[in-house]
């Protein structure tokens, strides 16, 4: 299927891809291999409980020493 960026770099999918997804609004988009990847985004409500985030963190296999070291490198402090 074809696509085309307009003047103001917006593409429309095609109907077909389209319809694949008919309840998702976002999708993260990423760069590979030169390729445009685009992967549907479930957004959560604002109201979502702590108590939810630390399930799918613990279902993920984050740990609480995890988030820290990544709170480090992303403040360009080492330990």
């Amino acid at each position: 299927m074809l696509a085309k960026k307009t003047a103001k770099n917006q593409i429309t999918l095609p109907k077909a891809i389209a319809n694949a997804f008919p309840d998702t609004q976002y999708f993260d988009v990423s760069i590979q291999d030169n390729r445009i990847i685009l992967v549907p985004v479930k957004m959560q409500p604002v109201s979502a409980s702590l108590e939810d985030v630390r399930e799918k963190m613990q279902r993920l296999g984050v740990r609480e020493a995890d988030v820290e070291e990544a709170i480090q490198w992303a403040r360009g402090k080492k330990r």
